[in-house]
């Protein structure tokens, strides 16, 4: 930052009014004896000079909480001349401890509205974050009435360092029981232009049109001009000693009235005992005034340094790392590593110039230790036995287990044994229609690069939705969630998984149909309960797989599809544990081949969010009638939904029932077949 740092186009805009040492010690002259605190009436007098030398607007970097030591008319002199003067911004000091907690009944409320503003600090009274918490002040020291109420515009003057102390960043507002409070660099500009439009968006303040790049803080990354005092700067001696001679008709120390003119005036102390030093990246001793006139100046100039967007920044370190990791693996003598060291530990110092150059805030240290880390691991790896066996394991075994029990091997190899656990499961079964038919009048070639690319496109949907691939027979995929890793949301995971394969399949399916001469749908089976889960097998040979009622009820809900003319059905323990956010319908109460315990079944349509189908409420009111026995109304419903493949079905249904009663009807609809 001190490398770039350089006045700007705005830079003359900006200038400064120091309570220096030099001042402070030219008050304390005998022929004077202003004690520290000053009288007000001094700053009065200031505030007169601005106004008599054409300033824009004036902010004070000063805390009037308390009453003058001197007399009230101290006080109303001071008033009298924030109410004469130019515009003013009078400083405010959010805090944790110290101030009031609610606005004071007798200061206005600020003549700023902040569009977005609720939105940003999510109306939190007690922060739960960091970041929250420094957005929402707990407290404020506001100035006396006479300062608060003769202002323009009340300013936050309060601001927050990096972690290592340094000031980088500057605050551009703060919230205090609800109000806005802008940093006092944008308080004068809003002071001059009452009429500013402000607005808070995702990570930015618009204000004026101007886009100012924040963080979730509120604050922006300044664009230090030089050392302290680039700004053109006035010692607050100077300044009183030219309008008194002003005041008494004699030659005023600094000639003429264009001092001021067209500029944005802030006022504050430099002097060491006045305690308004701050550390930046420019000295070690920088005045707390000067950081908000950097702001200021940021802004007027519109060069804010940008933050570089958190995906460009993932990838750069990323790219760095991998390209540290691949030079530090490929290096296999000392020479070499400690060449691959010297050429790329400079790497992200380098972009952090080149960013700043370009007006983004790229992060080094990121960088550095992303790529440190990776040579370092690089060496470790190429000496690492170790780490060359696991890679051997993964290597001989990932065609036959998950990467996930591969892992655990790896971990434990005392788990390559047989046996298993009782857990709950979602277990998903799914089978392409028709296969039979179609697949005899393919050539074996055909046939099998039909099958992995269906199989590779069904299974990396799956695995991606965090599901264990258990196994592939022929066209059919069986799979599972919740095991071996816990899964919260494993019913929800599957329901989406097959969904997407749906999707997915649909997409394909136009090639498909070009490749075979078929149209290619696949059946869907999800269910949710306990099963037996482990390695199982001989001793010679297992395989990690399920075994249970549950599995064999996911297996049967695949085939009752075709009772339905459906392609995707799940258990109502699946819907219950989903969520029921997911689209869908209640498709009816089976009792399956094998199975006396009826079940209630849905068909799955969407993802939760997407728009429900018109008709499905209209099934739904025809299903009712059916679970009452009431076929004939029920047959009526189902036959005004004649593209409906599940109202079809339940027509030819409610005919047969109609036809021969049931002598006991339990709503129930028993398949014959799997």
């Amino acid at each position: 930052m001190r490398h770039f740092a350089a006045p700007g186009a705005a830079t003359p805009q900006v200038k400064l009014i120091l309570l220096d040492q030099a001042s402070l010690d030219w008050g304390k002259d005998p022929a004077r004896g202003w004690a520290w605190p000053w009288p007000r009436t001094v700053y009065s007098a200031i505030l007169d000079y601005c106004q008599r030398c054409g300033a824009k607007a004036v902010g004070f970097d000063v805390l009037f909480t308390e009453p003058s030591a001197y007399e009230v008319s101290d006080d109303e002199a001071l008033a009298a001349g924030i109410r004469q003067g130019p515009p003013f911004a009078a400083a405010v000091m959010p805090s944790d401890k110290a101030g009031v907690t609610n606005w004071p009944a007798g200061v206005p409320a600020p003549r700023l509205t902040v569009k977005g503003l609720a939105a940003w600090t999510d109306g939190a009274a007690h922060p739960a974050t960091r970041s929250e918490h420094w957005k929402n002040a707990a407290r404020a020291s506001f100035p006396i009435p006479q300062v608060a109420t003769n202002a323009t515009l009340l300013a936050n003057v309060s601001d927050l360092p990096d972690g290592d102390g340094i000031f980088r960043r500057a605050t551009l507002l703060r919230v205090f029981d609800g109000r806005a409070l802008p940093s006092l660099g944008l308080a004068v500009y809003l002071a001059a232009h009452p009429a500013a439009k402000m607005e808070i968006e995702r990570g930015q303040l618009r204000l004026d049109g101007q886009v100012l790049p924040m963080d979730n803080r509120g604050r922006a990354i300044l664009r230090y001009r030089g050392r302290s005092q680039t700004h053109q700067t006035f010692g607050a001696a100077a300044i009183i000693q030219s309008e008194l001679s002003w005041k008494e008709g004699k030659p005023p120390l600094l000639p003429g009235t264009n001092t001021f003119r067209n500029a944005y005036v802030l006022f504050g102390f430099s002097a060491p005992g006045l305690l308004d030093l701050r550390p930046s990246p420019i000295s070690k001793v920088y005045p707390g005034v000067e950081i908000h006139a950097t702001m200021l100046d940021n802004y007027l100039a519109g060069d804010f340094i940008r933050p570089a967007g958190p995906g460009w920044v993932v990838l750069g370190v990323l790219a760095m790392t991998l390209a540290a990791g691949l030079a530090g693996t490929l290096s296999r003598k000392p020479w070499q590593s400690v060449l691959a060291f010297v050429a790329l530990l400079p790497v992200p110092v380098a972009a952090g110039y080149a960013g700043y150059a370009l007006g983004c805030w790229w992060p080094v240290m990121d960088g550095e230790v992303g790529v440190g880390l990776a040579l370092v691991g690089a060496v470790g790896v190429n000496y690492a036995t170790e780490g060359r066996q696991k890679a051997f394991i993964k290597s001989a075994f990932k065609h036959y287990l998950g990467p996930d029990v591969i892992e655990q091997i790896i971990a434990d190899p005392a788990r390559l044994q047989l046996g298993g656990e009782k857990r709950a499961l979602t277990i998903y079964f799914s089978d392409i229609e028709k296969f039979s038919g179609f697949s005899e009048r393919l050539d074996p070639p055909t046939l099998t690069a039909l099958l992995n690319d269906y199989l590779t496109a069904m299974g990396a949907i799956i695995q991606a939705e965090g599901g264990y691939l258990d196994k592939f027979i022929g066209d059919a995929i069986v799979a599972f969630w919740n095991a071996p890793l816990g899964q919260a949301d494993h019913a929800a995971r599957a329901c989406r998984a097959a969904l997407r394969c749906q999707r997915r399949l649909a997409e394909l399916r136009p090639e498909f149909q070009q490749r075979t001469g078929a149209v290619v749908k696949c059946r869907i089976g999800v269910n949710t309960g306990d099963v037996v889960v482990g390695n199982m097998g001989s001793r010679e040979r297992f395989n990690y797989t399920i075994l249970g009622d549950a599995a064999n009820l996911a297996s049967r809900l695949e085939g009752a599809n075709k009772a339905f003319g459906t392609y995707l059905m799940v258990s109502e323990t699946t819907w219950q544990q989903s969520g029921g956010k997911f689209v869908g319908r209640e498709l009816g109460r089976l009792r399956v081949v094998g199975r006396k315990t009826p079940v209630k079944v849905y068909e799955l349509a969407g993802l939760p969010g997407e728009e429900r189908p018109a008709h499905f409420a209209a099934f739904e009111a025809a299903l009712v009638l059916f679970y009452a026995g009431q076929f004939p109304a029920a047959l009526a419903a189902f036959e005004k939904l004649p593209d409906d493949p599940a109202a079809k079905s339940y027509a030819v249904q409610c005919r047969a029932l109609q036809a021969q009663p049931p002598a006991d009807w339990d709503g129930v609809w028993s398949l014959t077949e799997k």
